[in-house]
C-alpha cells in the first residue's frame, strides 16, 4: 500500500487536454492501428460466407480495445525500465503524467471491456484468443524480458494473434488459412524485433532487459536468427497461393517482397551495424502491410 500511495502522489498536476493525450499515448495508437489492419485482413480473408459489416465493425472495436489495454498494461509493468531508456523515458508513466494506479485501472478496464465486447458481440472463440493475448503478452512476455532472451519467442505468440482473431471473428473457426496468417506474423516478428533490439541494445542493457543483442554483443547469434527466420518466412508467405487463398499476383508480389526482406536481413547479418539494422527495421515495417494488402486485393 505504501508503494501504491507513493506512486499516486508522484503524478504531476496537468491540464485535461494533456491528461487525455497521456492516456492516448498509453494505448500506443500507431501499433494498435497496425494490429487492427492485420485483423481486418484476417476478417476479410476468413469471410467465405459473406462479409458482415456490423460484425466487422464490432470485431475491430473489440480487438482495438484489447490492443489499447494490453499496450497500457505493458507500460505499467515496464514503467521503471522505461525511465532508464532514452527512447521510452518520455512516456506518460516515467514522466508522471499518469500515475501507476490510473494506468493500471485504465489498462485492466480496457481489457475487461474488450473481452466482454468480443464474447457477446463477436464470438466466444475470438474472445478466448483475446484472453490468450492478455496472458501471453502482459503476464508472460513483459515480465520475462528482465530474465531471458526467450521472451522474444514467447511474445511472438500473442503478437501473432491479431490476424487469427480477425479470421475467427468472421469464420468462427480456425482453419489452415488462419494458421498461415498467424505463422506469417509470428516469423516476421523475429527479424523485426531483433533489429530493434540491436539498435537499442545499449539502452536495453542499461534497463536490465535481456534482449539477445544485450547477452551476446558480438551479434553472431542475433545475425543468424535474423537470417534464419526471414528464410523460414519466405515459404510461409507464399503459401496462401498454394492453398487457394490468394491468386498469382499475390504469389509474384509476395516472392519479390520476400527476396527484398531476405536481402536486407543478410546485409544486416553481415554488417552487424546500427545503420543497417535501421534499414532492416524500415524494410520490415513496409513489408508486412504490403504483403497483407496484396493478399486481400488478390484474394480468391
Amino acid at each position: 500500500m505504501e508503494v501504491i500511495t507513493a506512486e499516486i502522489q508522484e503524478v504531476k498536476a496537468i491540464g485535461v487536454r494533456e491528461k487525455l493525450a497521456a492516456y492516448l499515448e498509453l494505448t500506443k495508437p500507431r501499433i494498435a492501428f497496425m494490429l487492427v489492419l492485420t485483423s481486418a485482413a484476417g476478417f476479410y480473408l476468413g469471410a467465405d460466407k459473406g462479409f458482415d459489416v456490423v460484425l466487422f465493425v464490432n470485431s475491430m472495436i473489440g480487438i482495438l480495445l484489447l490492443a489499447f489495454g494490453v499496450a497500457t498494461l505493458n507500460q505499467v509493468w515496464e514503467r521503471k525500465s522505461d525511465a532508464l531508456m532514452e527512447r521510452t523515458a518520455s512516456r506518460p508513466l516515467p514522466t508522471q503524467k499518469v500515475s501507476f494506479v490510473e494506468a493500471l485501472v485504465f489498462g485492466i478496464s480496457l481489457c475487461v471491456v474488450a473481452e466482454i465486447y468480443l464474447a457477446f458481440l463477436v464470438n466466444e472463440l475470438t474472445a478466448f484468443l483475446g484472453l490468450i493475448v492478455f496472458v501471453g503478452y502482459v503476464l508472460l512476455y513483459t515480465p520475462l524480458k528482465k530474465y531471458t532472451s526467450a521472451s522474444t519467442a514467447i511474445g511472438a505468440l500473442p503478437g501473432a494473434m491479431p490476424p487469427l482473431m480477425g479470421w475467427t471473428a468472421s469464420a468462427n473457426e480456425i482453419t489452415l488459412g488462419a494458421w498461415i496468417l498467424f505463422s506469417i506474423i509470428f516469423l516476421w516478428q523475429f527479424p523485426h524485433f531483433l533489429a530493434i533490439a540491436w539498435i537499442y541494445k545499449e539502452q536495453y542493457a542499461k534497463a536490465g532487459i535481456k534482449m539477445l543483442p544485450v547477452l551476446e554483443p558480438e551479434g553472431k547469434i542475433t545475425a543468424r536468427q535474423i537470417v534464419i527466420f526471414t528464410i523460414l518466412l519466405f515459404p510461409v508467405s507464399i503459401a496462401p497461393f498454394f492453398i487457394g487463398l490468394a491468386g498469382p499476383v499475390y504469389l509474384v508480389g509476395a516472392s519479390l517482397l520476400g527476396i527484398w526482406f531476405l536481402m536486407a536481413s543478410i546485409k544486416t547479418a553481415r554488417a552487424k551495424s546500427v545503420e543497417q539494422a535501421r534499414k532492416l527495421l524500415l524494410v520490415s515495417v513496409i513489408y508486412l502491410p504490403l504483403l497483407f494488402a496484396l493478399m486481400v486485393l488478390n484474394h480468391k
